[in-house]
Protein backbone atom coordinates (compact mmCIF):
# COMPACT_ATOMS: atom_id res chain seq x y z
CA UNK A 1 0.00 0.00 0.00
CA UNK A 2 1.91 3.58 -1.02
CA UNK A 3 0.36 6.67 -0.30
CA UNK A 4 2.63 9.12 -1.13
CA UNK A 5 -0.07 12.84 -0.54
CA UNK A 6 -2.59 13.11 1.62
CA UNK A 7 -5.72 11.24 1.68
CA UNK A 8 -9.19 12.05 2.69
CA UNK A 9 -11.58 10.10 5.19
CA UNK A 10 -12.38 7.31 3.39
CA UNK A 11 -8.70 6.63 2.23
CA UNK A 12 -7.66 7.00 6.02
CA UNK A 13 -10.43 4.11 6.73
CA UNK A 14 -9.04 1.78 3.60
CA UNK A 15 -5.75 2.13 5.22
CA UNK A 16 -5.89 1.24 8.52
CA UNK A 17 -8.37 -1.97 7.04
CA UNK A 18 -5.62 -2.96 4.93
CA UNK A 19 -3.37 -2.75 7.83
CA UNK A 20 -5.57 -4.51 10.02
CA UNK A 21 -6.37 -7.52 7.61
CA UNK A 22 -2.72 -8.16 6.89
CA UNK A 23 -1.83 -7.80 10.89
CA UNK A 24 -4.62 -10.52 11.40
CA UNK A 25 -3.50 -12.31 8.54
CA UNK A 26 -0.62 -13.55 10.39
CA UNK A 27 2.13 -12.29 8.29
CA UNK A 28 3.71 -10.22 10.94
CA UNK A 29 4.18 -12.64 14.07
CA UNK A 30 7.07 -14.76 12.66
CA UNK A 31 10.30 -13.94 13.79
CA UNK A 32 11.39 -14.30 9.88
CA UNK A 33 9.51 -12.18 9.01
CA UNK A 34 10.62 -9.19 11.79
CA UNK A 35 13.88 -9.80 10.71
CA UNK A 36 13.00 -9.18 7.29
CA UNK A 37 11.75 -6.13 7.93
CA UNK A 38 14.80 -5.12 9.96
CA UNK A 39 16.99 -5.80 7.63
CA UNK A 40 14.86 -4.05 4.72
CA UNK A 41 15.24 -0.86 7.07
CA UNK A 42 18.85 -1.54 7.63
CA UNK A 43 19.59 -1.60 3.81
CA UNK A 44 17.42 1.50 3.13
CA UNK A 45 19.28 3.64 5.73
CA UNK A 46 22.21 2.42 3.92
CA UNK A 47 21.47 2.70 0.51
CA UNK A 48 19.57 5.97 0.48
CA UNK A 49 21.80 7.82 3.16
CA UNK A 50 22.62 10.45 0.47
CA UNK A 51 18.97 11.23 -0.37
CA UNK A 52 17.64 11.14 3.23
CA UNK A 53 20.65 13.90 4.26
CA UNK A 54 19.43 15.77 0.78
CA UNK A 55 15.81 15.98 2.26
CA UNK A 56 16.98 16.89 6.00
CA UNK A 57 19.57 19.41 4.15
CA UNK A 58 16.67 20.96 2.64
CA UNK A 59 13.65 21.08 5.83
CA UNK A 60 16.61 22.25 8.56
CA UNK A 61 19.77 22.64 6.76
CA UNK A 62 21.44 20.15 8.67
CA UNK A 63 24.98 19.08 7.90
CA UNK A 64 25.57 15.83 6.09
CA UNK A 65 27.35 14.12 9.28
CA UNK A 66 25.07 15.66 11.81
CA UNK A 67 21.97 14.01 10.08
CA UNK A 68 23.98 10.82 10.11
CA UNK A 69 25.35 10.64 13.85
CA UNK A 70 21.68 12.16 15.08
CA UNK A 71 19.16 10.59 12.60
CA UNK A 72 20.66 7.88 10.31
CA UNK A 73 23.03 6.47 12.52
CA UNK A 74 21.46 6.45 15.07
CA UNK A 75 18.30 4.51 13.33
CA UNK A 76 20.37 2.18 11.71
CA UNK A 77 22.21 0.82 14.82
CA UNK A 78 18.77 0.37 16.21
CA UNK A 79 17.54 -1.54 13.16
CA UNK A 80 20.72 -3.65 13.12
CA UNK A 81 20.52 -4.33 17.32
CA UNK A 82 17.48 -5.30 17.15
CA UNK A 83 17.26 -7.96 14.02
CA UNK A 84 20.15 -9.18 16.36
CA UNK A 85 18.68 -9.81 19.33
CA UNK A 86 15.17 -10.34 18.27
CA UNK A 87 15.39 -14.27 19.13
CA UNK A 88 16.56 -13.61 22.68
CA UNK A 89 13.82 -10.44 23.22
CA UNK A 90 11.25 -12.97 22.12
CA UNK A 91 11.36 -15.78 24.03
CA UNK A 92 9.12 -16.38 27.12
CA UNK A 93 10.04 -15.37 30.41
CA UNK A 94 9.62 -17.71 32.95
CA UNK A 95 7.97 -16.67 36.33
CA UNK A 96 8.15 -19.05 39.41
CA UNK A 97 4.61 -20.56 40.22
CA UNK A 98 3.24 -19.60 43.86
CA UNK A 99 2.61 -22.85 45.98
CA UNK A 100 -1.20 -22.12 45.50
CA UNK A 101 0.07 -23.42 42.31
CA UNK A 102 2.47 -25.99 41.90
CA UNK A 103 3.37 -27.58 40.08
CA UNK A 104 2.61 -25.19 36.97
CA UNK A 105 4.99 -23.66 34.58
CA UNK A 106 4.22 -20.20 34.34
CA UNK A 107 5.53 -17.63 31.55
CA UNK A 108 5.21 -13.34 30.55
CA UNK A 109 4.31 -13.98 26.61
CA UNK A 110 4.97 -11.07 24.47
CA UNK A 111 3.01 -10.07 22.01
CA UNK A 112 1.82 -7.59 19.24
CA UNK A 113 -1.13 -4.85 19.77
CA UNK A 114 -1.68 -5.10 16.23
CA UNK A 115 -1.93 -1.86 14.10
CA UNK A 116 0.17 0.90 15.56
CA UNK A 117 -0.07 4.88 14.44
CA UNK A 118 3.24 6.32 14.60
CA UNK A 119 3.30 10.21 14.58
CA UNK A 120 6.68 11.89 13.90
CA UNK A 121 7.39 15.67 14.90
CA UNK A 122 9.61 17.86 12.22
CA UNK A 123 13.06 18.02 14.19
CA UNK A 124 14.34 14.95 13.64
CA UNK A 125 11.83 13.47 10.83
CA UNK A 126 13.72 10.69 9.97
CA UNK A 127 15.09 9.16 13.56
CA UNK A 128 11.83 9.70 15.39
CA UNK A 129 9.73 8.36 12.81
CA UNK A 130 12.03 5.11 12.14
CA UNK A 131 13.23 4.26 15.56
CA UNK A 132 9.39 3.82 16.25
CA UNK A 133 8.78 2.00 13.55
CA UNK A 134 11.73 -0.46 14.81
CA UNK A 135 10.05 -1.45 17.81
CA UNK A 136 6.65 -1.73 16.17
CA UNK A 137 8.45 -4.33 13.90
CA UNK A 138 10.46 -6.04 16.04
CA UNK A 139 7.03 -6.63 18.44
CA UNK A 140 5.94 -7.65 14.93
CA UNK A 141 2.98 -5.15 14.10
CA UNK A 142 1.56 -3.59 11.35
CA UNK A 143 1.63 0.18 11.26
CA UNK A 144 0.38 3.60 9.79
CA UNK A 145 3.72 6.15 9.88
CA UNK A 146 2.55 9.92 9.50
CA UNK A 147 5.53 12.00 9.36
CA UNK A 148 5.50 15.73 9.76
CA UNK A 149 4.20 18.10 7.41
CA UNK A 150 6.98 20.58 8.37
CA UNK A 151 9.84 18.63 7.58
CA UNK A 152 7.90 17.87 3.85
CA UNK A 153 10.95 16.78 1.95
CA UNK A 154 11.74 14.80 4.68
CA UNK A 155 8.21 13.51 4.75
CA UNK A 156 7.79 12.76 0.87
CA UNK A 157 11.21 11.53 1.28
CA UNK A 158 10.23 8.67 3.44
CA UNK A 159 6.83 8.10 1.50
CA UNK A 160 8.50 7.20 -1.29
CA UNK A 161 11.65 4.91 -0.29
CA UNK A 162 9.49 2.84 2.60
CA UNK A 163 7.43 1.37 0.34
CA UNK A 164 10.13 -0.01 -1.83
CA UNK A 165 12.01 -1.76 1.19
CA UNK A 166 9.04 -2.60 3.64
CA UNK A 167 5.81 -5.20 3.20
CA UNK A 168 3.61 -2.77 1.99
CA UNK A 169 0.52 -4.41 3.18
CA UNK A 170 1.90 -4.07 6.26
CA UNK A 171 3.86 -0.48 6.79
CA UNK A 172 2.09 2.39 5.68
CA UNK A 173 2.81 6.05 4.99
CA UNK A 174 0.18 9.08 4.96
CA UNK A 175 1.17 12.60 4.72
CA UNK A 176 -1.05 15.73 5.39
CA UNK A 177 -1.31 18.32 7.89
CA UNK A 178 -3.36 19.07 11.11
CA UNK A 179 -6.57 17.99 9.11
CA UNK A 180 -4.63 14.43 8.10
CA UNK A 181 -3.68 13.76 11.70
CA UNK A 182 -7.22 14.73 12.96
CA UNK A 183 -8.73 12.21 10.76
CA UNK A 184 -6.75 9.59 11.62
CA UNK A 185 -6.94 9.96 15.05
CA UNK A 186 -11.06 9.04 14.63
CA UNK A 187 -9.79 5.89 13.59
CA UNK A 188 -9.33 3.21 15.68
CA UNK A 189 -5.65 1.83 16.47
CA UNK A 190 -4.14 -0.63 18.92
CA UNK A 191 -1.47 1.64 19.94
CA UNK A 192 -0.66 5.24 19.33
CA UNK A 193 3.18 6.38 19.43
CA UNK A 194 3.43 10.23 19.36
CA UNK A 195 6.12 12.68 19.29
CA UNK A 196 5.16 16.28 19.96
CA UNK A 197 4.44 18.80 22.21
CA UNK A 198 1.88 18.59 25.42
CA UNK A 199 -1.06 20.65 23.95
CA UNK A 200 -1.41 18.14 21.36
CA UNK A 201 -0.02 15.23 23.19
CA UNK A 202 -3.27 16.11 25.14
CA UNK A 203 -5.48 15.86 22.23
CA UNK A 204 -3.81 12.66 20.94
CA UNK A 205 -5.21 11.48 24.57
CA UNK A 206 -7.92 12.39 24.04
CA UNK A 207 -8.86 10.54 21.01
CA UNK A 208 -7.06 7.06 22.13
CA UNK A 209 -9.21 7.45 25.34
CA UNK A 210 -12.70 6.89 23.04
CA UNK A 211 -11.29 3.81 22.01
CA UNK A 212 -9.38 2.92 25.18
CA UNK A 213 -6.35 2.75 22.67
CA UNK A 214 -2.49 2.57 24.81
CA UNK A 215 -0.23 5.67 24.08
CA UNK A 216 3.05 6.32 23.78
CA UNK A 217 3.54 9.82 24.13
CA UNK A 218 7.55 11.64 23.68
CA UNK A 219 6.79 15.12 24.56
CA UNK A 220 9.05 18.08 25.74
CA UNK A 221 9.16 20.86 27.94
CA UNK A 222 12.19 22.88 29.41
CA UNK A 223 15.35 20.76 30.02
CA UNK A 224 17.02 22.61 32.79
CA UNK A 225 20.99 22.93 33.37
CA UNK A 226 22.46 23.35 36.51
CA UNK A 227 26.11 24.59 36.82
CA UNK A 228 27.21 24.07 40.45
CA UNK A 229 30.28 25.97 41.98
CA UNK A 230 32.44 23.17 41.91
CA UNK A 231 31.85 22.50 37.84
CA UNK A 232 34.86 21.97 35.61
CA UNK A 233 33.55 25.28 33.55
CA UNK A 234 35.08 25.10 29.99
CA UNK A 235 34.20 21.50 29.63
CA UNK A 236 30.58 22.23 31.24
CA UNK A 237 30.66 24.81 28.28
CA UNK A 238 31.76 23.33 25.22
CA UNK A 239 29.07 20.63 26.17
CA UNK A 240 26.53 22.84 26.72
CA UNK A 241 26.82 24.36 23.64
CA UNK A 242 27.02 21.43 21.76
CA UNK A 243 23.96 20.10 22.87
CA UNK A 244 22.29 23.26 23.00
CA UNK A 245 23.12 24.29 19.36
CA UNK A 246 22.53 21.26 17.98
CA UNK A 247 20.12 21.11 15.39
CA UNK A 248 19.90 25.22 16.15
CA UNK A 249 18.45 24.10 19.06
CA UNK A 250 15.58 22.29 17.85
CA UNK A 251 15.84 19.52 20.11
CA UNK A 252 13.33 17.98 22.78
CA UNK A 253 16.15 17.03 24.87
CA UNK A 254 18.37 20.35 24.58
CA UNK A 255 19.27 22.19 27.21
CA UNK A 256 16.86 24.71 27.75
CA UNK A 257 18.45 27.22 30.15
CA UNK A 258 21.44 27.59 32.55
CA UNK A 259 20.77 27.87 36.09
CA UNK A 260 24.49 28.59 36.99
CA UNK A 261 26.29 29.19 40.78
CA UNK A 262 26.39 33.20 41.34
CA UNK A 263 30.35 32.80 41.50
CA UNK A 264 31.02 31.09 38.52
CA UNK A 265 28.57 33.11 35.81
CA UNK A 266 30.90 35.40 34.62
CA UNK A 267 33.83 32.21 33.98
CA UNK A 268 30.70 30.41 32.19
CA UNK A 269 29.28 32.88 30.33
CA UNK A 270 33.19 33.80 28.71
CA UNK A 271 33.67 30.09 28.17
CA UNK A 272 29.81 29.55 26.39
CA UNK A 273 30.86 32.12 23.90
CA UNK A 274 34.64 30.63 23.34
CA UNK A 275 32.62 27.52 22.54
CA UNK A 276 30.47 29.00 20.22
CA UNK A 277 33.22 30.63 18.28
CA UNK A 278 35.08 27.63 18.26
CA UNK A 279 32.17 25.59 16.52
CA UNK A 280 30.79 27.47 14.41
CA UNK A 281 33.24 30.76 13.70
CA UNK A 282 32.84 34.49 13.97
CA UNK A 283 29.67 34.58 11.98
CA UNK A 284 27.75 30.90 12.31
CA UNK A 285 25.97 31.73 9.06
CA UNK A 286 28.48 31.07 7.15
CA UNK A 287 29.66 27.53 8.94
CA UNK A 288 28.89 24.33 7.11
CA UNK A 289 28.31 23.08 10.86
CA UNK A 290 25.14 25.14 11.93
CA UNK A 291 21.53 24.50 10.80
CA UNK A 292 18.34 26.48 10.23
CA UNK A 293 15.54 27.28 11.62
CA UNK A 294 12.75 24.89 10.41
CA UNK A 295 10.04 27.60 9.17
CA UNK A 296 9.40 31.42 9.04
CA UNK A 297 6.71 30.94 11.94
CA UNK A 298 9.36 29.53 13.95
CA UNK A 299 11.85 32.06 13.55
CA UNK A 300 9.58 35.05 14.63
CA UNK A 301 8.61 33.19 17.76
CA UNK A 302 12.36 32.70 18.48
CA UNK A 303 12.80 36.93 17.19
CA UNK A 304 9.93 37.78 19.69
CA UNK A 305 11.68 35.78 22.88
CA UNK A 306 14.74 37.80 22.20
CA UNK A 307 13.05 40.45 24.14
CA UNK A 308 13.01 38.80 27.52
CA UNK A 309 16.88 39.20 27.74
CA UNK A 310 20.44 40.72 27.06
CA UNK A 311 22.32 38.61 24.51
CA UNK A 312 26.00 37.98 25.42
CA UNK A 313 26.88 36.49 22.02
CA UNK A 314 24.54 36.35 18.89
CA UNK A 315 21.09 37.83 18.67
CA UNK A 316 21.07 38.28 14.84
CA UNK A 317 19.04 36.93 12.20
CA UNK A 318 17.68 36.30 8.55
CA UNK A 319 14.47 35.54 7.72
CA UNK A 320 15.11 34.26 3.94
CA UNK A 321 17.32 31.99 4.71
CA UNK A 322 15.71 31.13 8.34
CA UNK A 323 19.15 31.86 10.00
CA UNK A 324 18.69 32.34 13.39
CA UNK A 325 22.24 32.69 15.22
CA UNK A 326 23.28 30.77 18.48
CA UNK A 327 22.34 33.51 21.48
CA UNK A 328 22.95 33.56 24.79
CA UNK A 329 21.40 35.71 26.95
CA UNK A 330 21.40 37.40 30.69
CA UNK A 331 19.11 39.22 32.62
CA UNK A 332 16.09 36.94 32.07
CA UNK A 333 13.78 37.79 34.58
CA UNK A 334 12.34 34.12 36.12
CA UNK A 335 8.91 35.09 35.24
CA UNK A 336 9.30 36.15 31.63
CA UNK A 337 8.01 33.96 28.69
CA UNK A 338 11.48 32.55 27.84
CA UNK A 339 11.38 30.60 31.45
CA UNK A 340 7.42 29.68 30.63
CA UNK A 341 7.58 28.36 27.59
CA UNK A 342 9.65 25.61 25.44
CA UNK A 343 12.52 27.75 23.44
CA UNK A 344 12.85 24.97 20.90
CA UNK A 345 15.79 27.41 19.05
CA UNK A 346 19.58 28.60 19.38
CA UNK A 347 18.63 30.79 22.44
CA UNK A 348 19.91 30.06 26.09
CA UNK A 349 19.41 32.40 29.27
CA UNK A 350 21.72 31.93 31.92
CA UNK A 351 19.85 33.25 34.80
CA UNK A 352 22.18 32.99 38.43
CA UNK A 353 21.45 31.00 41.72
CA UNK A 354 23.31 31.17 45.12
CA UNK A 355 23.30 27.57 45.68
CA UNK A 356 21.82 23.82 45.20
CA UNK A 357 19.11 24.35 46.96
CA UNK A 358 18.24 27.28 45.11
CA UNK A 359 18.38 25.80 42.03
CA UNK A 360 16.85 22.65 42.98
CA UNK A 361 13.67 24.56 44.00
CA UNK A 362 13.26 26.02 40.68
CA UNK A 363 13.71 22.85 39.30
CA UNK A 364 10.83 21.47 41.40
CA UNK A 365 8.76 24.71 40.88
CA UNK A 366 8.16 23.64 37.04
CA UNK A 367 6.78 20.72 35.26
CA UNK A 368 9.02 17.58 35.32
CA UNK A 369 11.31 17.94 32.06
CA UNK A 370 12.05 15.65 29.73
CA UNK A 371 15.77 15.62 31.07
CA UNK A 372 17.72 17.38 33.68
CA UNK A 373 21.51 18.23 33.38
CA UNK A 374 24.00 19.26 36.56
CA UNK A 375 27.71 20.01 35.41
CA UNK A 376 29.61 19.29 39.37
CA UNK A 377 32.80 17.10 40.48
CA UNK A 378 30.97 16.92 43.62
CA UNK A 379 29.03 13.50 43.91
CA UNK A 380 26.87 14.59 46.51
CA UNK A 381 25.14 16.80 43.93
CA UNK A 382 24.22 14.22 41.61
CA UNK A 383 22.88 11.97 44.70
CA UNK A 384 21.20 14.93 46.14
CA UNK A 385 19.12 15.80 42.44
CA UNK A 386 18.49 12.01 41.80
CA UNK A 387 16.79 11.75 45.11
CA UNK A 388 15.13 14.95 45.41
CA UNK A 389 13.85 16.17 41.54
CA UNK A 390 11.59 14.08 38.79
CA UNK A 391 12.70 14.00 34.85
CA UNK A 392 12.74 11.51 32.59
CA UNK A 393 16.92 11.29 32.15
CA UNK A 394 19.55 12.80 34.61
CA UNK A 395 22.76 13.35 33.34
CA UNK A 396 25.66 14.06 35.25
CA UNK A 397 28.30 16.50 33.29
CA UNK A 398 27.05 15.29 29.80
CA UNK A 399 24.29 16.84 27.96
CA UNK A 400 22.11 15.22 25.38
CA UNK A 401 23.87 11.61 24.73
CA UNK A 402 22.03 9.99 27.01
CA UNK A 403 20.06 9.88 24.02
CA UNK A 404 22.19 7.67 22.02
CA UNK A 405 22.64 4.63 24.61
CA UNK A 406 20.62 1.83 23.62
CA UNK A 407 20.31 0.50 27.03
CA UNK A 408 18.29 3.44 28.46
CA UNK A 409 14.86 3.90 27.97
CA UNK A 410 14.47 7.09 26.35
CA UNK A 411 10.90 9.03 27.84
CA UNK A 412 9.37 11.59 30.15
CA UNK A 413 7.35 11.68 33.29
CA UNK A 414 4.44 13.81 33.62
CA UNK A 415 4.14 16.80 31.26
CA UNK A 416 6.98 15.38 29.24
CA UNK A 417 5.76 12.10 28.38
CA UNK A 418 4.20 8.64 28.76
CA UNK A 419 6.17 5.71 28.66
CA UNK A 420 9.51 5.01 27.02
CA UNK A 421 11.34 3.23 23.99
CA UNK A 422 15.05 2.64 22.28
CA UNK A 423 16.74 -0.61 22.57
CA UNK A 424 14.83 -3.30 24.01
CA UNK A 425 12.65 -0.48 25.31
CA UNK A 426 11.27 0.05 22.07
CA UNK A 427 10.11 -3.92 21.70
CA UNK A 428 8.94 -3.97 25.00
CA UNK A 429 6.76 -0.67 24.23
CA UNK A 430 5.10 -2.42 21.46
CA UNK A 431 4.68 -5.65 22.83
CA UNK A 432 1.52 -6.87 25.23
CA UNK A 433 3.15 -8.78 27.94
CA UNK A 434 0.36 -11.62 28.52
CA UNK A 435 0.75 -14.08 31.25
CA UNK A 436 0.60 -17.94 30.84
CA UNK A 437 -0.22 -20.40 33.13
CA UNK A 438 -0.15 -24.28 32.54
CA UNK A 439 -1.21 -26.78 34.77
CA UNK A 440 -1.14 -30.93 34.57
CA UNK A 441 -4.57 -32.60 35.78
CA UNK A 442 -3.25 -35.24 37.78
CA UNK A 443 -3.10 -33.93 40.63
CA UNK A 444 -6.38 -32.40 41.71
CA UNK A 445 -6.44 -31.52 45.71
CA UNK A 446 -9.56 -31.23 47.26
CA UNK A 447 -8.25 -28.44 49.62
CA UNK A 448 -9.08 -25.78 47.35
CA UNK A 449 -12.73 -26.03 46.64
CA UNK A 450 -15.47 -25.75 49.21
CA UNK A 451 -16.95 -26.63 51.32
CA UNK A 452 -14.36 -25.23 53.49
CA UNK A 453 -13.46 -25.98 57.01
CA UNK A 454 -11.52 -24.54 59.65
CA UNK A 455 -8.28 -27.06 58.99
CA UNK A 456 -8.83 -26.09 54.95
CA UNK A 457 -9.09 -22.37 55.86
CA UNK A 458 -5.55 -22.53 58.25
CA UNK A 459 -4.15 -24.69 54.95
CA UNK A 460 -5.62 -22.46 52.63
CA UNK A 461 -3.83 -19.23 54.40
CA UNK A 462 -0.24 -20.70 54.23
CA UNK A 463 -0.58 -21.70 50.51
CA UNK A 464 -1.81 -17.68 49.57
Amino acid sequence: MRYIGAVDAAGITLCVEKLREAFRSGRTRPQEWRREQLGRLRDLLVEREDELCAALHADLGKPEIESYLSEIGLALREAKRARRLLGRWMKPERVPPNLGNFPARCRVLREPFGVALIMGPWNYPVNLVLAPLIGALAAGNSALLKPSEAAARTAECLARLLPEYLDPDAVAVIQGGADTAALLLEERFDLIFFTGGPTVGRIVMQAAARHLTPVILELGGKCPCIVDRRADVRVAARRIAWGKFLNAGQSCVAPDHVLVHASREGELLAELSAAVRSFYGADPRQSADYGRIVHEGALRRLVELLAGGTPVIGGSWDAASRYFAPTILTGVARDSRLMREEIFGPILPVLPVNDLDEAIALVNGRERPLALYLFSQERRSAERLAAETSSGALCVNEAVTHFSVPGLPFGGVGESGLGAYHGRHSFEAFSHRKAFLARGTRLDPALRYPPWDEQKARWLRRLI
